[in-house]
């Protein structure tokens, strides 16, 4: 293990996972040996305002939340989050996007559109964007609530972490009888 501490930032909104996402992740880095510290803010979620959580892991970690430009993976559970967070991003920094639109307030009162080019803006900027489809995966794992562990399939491709640890992690943070379709979920994101 070397020293370098490494920073994921997940982003969305409320009612999408990410806490849980990032609990997950967390235990995971654990469970593989690292120091991790975790941030998040979640406000006003429960009226579908933004989420984030910073996840940093290494041999020895500091502080809990990167600064703009020290992230090394952008996690984005909505495609509009990714553009409000990108600075937060390292210029060689990796994105994950979950291609799904939830209208803020603003947009659904008429006051602004919401952008329809945000993937090609992003891919425009940062070189091999991944996007995803976690809502559907979700549906094909047999549960629309799974979408955050399609999306933490995609994130481990990124990661040097054996399987087993995010199975075992996975195992033990969901009931008997949603595992199986988060299960399911995990696996549809790291074929994605």
């Amino acid at each position: 293990m070397n020293n370098t501490t490494r920073s994921i930032l997940l982003a969305g909104v409320g009612g999408q996972g990410i806490i849980r996402a990032s609990d997950i992740l967390s235990l995971v880095m654990i469970e593989a040996g690292y120091d991790v510290k975790k941030s998040e803010v979640h406000g006003m979620a429960q009226r579908g305002g933004c989420v984030t959580s910073h996840v940093r892991y290494g041999k020895k970690v500091y502080s809990p939340m990167a600064k703009k430009g020290d992230v090394d993976i952008l996690v984005s559970f909505e495609k509009l989050e990714t553009l409000r967070y990108l600075d937060y991003l390292k210029p060689d920094g990796k994105i994950i996007i979950n291609d799904e639109e939830i209208y803020p307030p603003s947009v659904n009162l008429g006051e602004v559109e919401y952008p329809d080019n945000i993937n090609e803006l992003i891919a425009s900027h940062f070189s091999n964007p991944k996007v995803i489809r976690a809502s559907e995966m979700a549906l094909k794992a047999g549960n629309h609530k799974t979408s955050n562990s399609a999306i933490l399939g995609a994130l481990s491709l990124y990661l040097d972490i054996q399987t087993n640890f995010w199975e075992s992690v996975l195992r033990n943070a969901f009931s008997e009888k949603i595992l199986e379709a988060n299960l399911r979920a995990f696996n549809f994101g790291r074929n994605a």
